[in-house]
C-alpha cells in the first residue's frame, strides 16, 4: 500500500528518489503530458470544460485521480516513490526545507523569478519548461510575494463546514469544496498557488513540481473533512446540468466518477493514518 508522507520528514534518499523520478518522467516526455492536460482543462474552450477540474464539485475527485495517474507513472520509474504532501500551515517560509537545494530548490532571481538551484534549475539542463503561454523556458517562482500562506485556524474553519457543496455549484457556491478551493472565504488552495507564484500562478502550474505536493495536501484535507463529517456526502448526488454529479463521468477519463474517488484508502494512506484493514 502506497503511503504519502509529509515532505518535511523525508530522508535524503527519499528526496533524491522522488526528484530523480520526476526528472526521468521529464526526460521521457511523460511529465509534460500532465502539464498539458491540466493546462487544457483549466483553459477549456467552454465553461463546463474548464469547470470539470476547477470551480465545481468535481475539483477534489478530479485532482485525486490526476494525482493517482501521475503517481503510477512515478512508480514505473521507482516503485518505492510516492507523492509527498506539503503542509503549508507548518512549513510557511521560503527558508523551509522544502525549498532547499537538495529538494525542490528555492533560490530565485529577483528580476525574473528564475529558479537558480536544485534539480529543477534551468542551468542543470534537465528541466526546460515547454507548456504554457510564456516562451521563457526556465522554471519561475516568487515565494512569498503574495499574502501569507493559510494558517491552521483558517484550515480548521473550512474543515468544520458540514456541507460539501451547494448550488449553483461554481465559484460562487458556499460549502467546504469552494472554500477549500479558494474562490470565497479565506482562500486556501488558490492562495498557495499565488504565494509560490511564477508557473504555479498559471494554468500550467504542474510545470512546478511543488504542484504535486500542494495538491497531495489538499487531498489530505479532503480526507480529513470526510472523517470529521461522515454523514456529509459529495454533492450534487443526482443529475445536474453542467455539473459532474456523484455518478457522472469525469473527463478526460470518461470511465471514472466522483463516487469512484471518495475513499482514498483504496489507493493509499497518509503517514498520519493506520493502514487500511487487510492492507500491509
Amino acid at each position: 500500500m502506497t503511503v504519502r508522507k509529509n515532505q518535511a520528514k523525508l530522508t535524503a534518499d527519499e528526496k533524491r528518489a522522488f526528484t530523480n523520478a520526476l526528472l526521468e518522467l521529464k526526460r521521457k516526455g511523460v511529465y509534460d503530458r500532465y502539464v498539458s492536460a491540466h493546462n487544457a482543462f483549466l483553459m477549456g474552450d467552454s465553461d463546463f470544460g474548464a469547470r470539470v477540474g476547477h470551480r465545481s464539485p468535481s475539483f477534489l475527485p478530479w485532482h485525486r485521480r490526476f494525482l493517482l495517474d501521475f503517481e503510477a507513472e512515478l512508480q514505473k520509474v521507482d516503485p518505492k516513490v510516492s507523492i509527498p504532501y506539503w503542509d503549508w500551515t507548518v512549513d510557511r517560509t521560503p527558508g523551509s526545507s522544502l525549498w532547499a537545494a537538495d529538494f525542490l530548490g528555492g533560490t530565485v532571481r529577483a528580476r525574473d523569478g528564475q529558479v537558480l538551484d536544485g534539480p529543477f534549475a534551468y542551468s542543470g539542463g534537465k528541466w526546460a519548461v515547454t507548456v504554457g503561454v510564456d516562451r521563457r523556458t526556465y522554471l519561475r517562482r516568487v515565494l512569498g510575494g503574495s499574502k501569507q500562506l493559510p494558517t491552521k485556524d483558517e484550515v480548521n474553519a473550512v474543515l468544520n463546514m458540514a456541507e460539501y457543496d451547494t448550488a449553483p455549484w461554481n465559484s460562487t457556491s458556499n460549502g467546504f469544496r469552494n472554500n477549500l478551493e479558494g474562490w470565497r472565504g479565506t482562500n486556501l488552495h488558490n492562495r498557495v498557488h499565488m504565494w509560490v507564484g511564477g508557473h504555479m500562478a498559471s494554468a500550467a502550474s504542474p510545470n512546478d513540481p511543488v504542484f504535486w505536493l500542494h495538491h497531495a495536501f489538499i487531498d489530505m484535507l479532503w480526507s480529513e473533512w470526510q472523517s470529521r463529517h461522515p454523514k456529509s456526502a459529495y454533492q450534487p448526488a443526482t443529475r445536474t446540468p453542467d455539473v459532474v454529479d456523484l455518478h457522472g463521468t469525469m473527463r478526460p477519463w470518461n470511465n471514472v466518477t466522483p463516487a469512484d474517488m471518495l475513499d482514498h484508502r483504496k489507493f493509499y494512506t497518509f503517514d498520519t493514518e493506520k493502514p487500511a484493514a487487510g492492507k500491509p
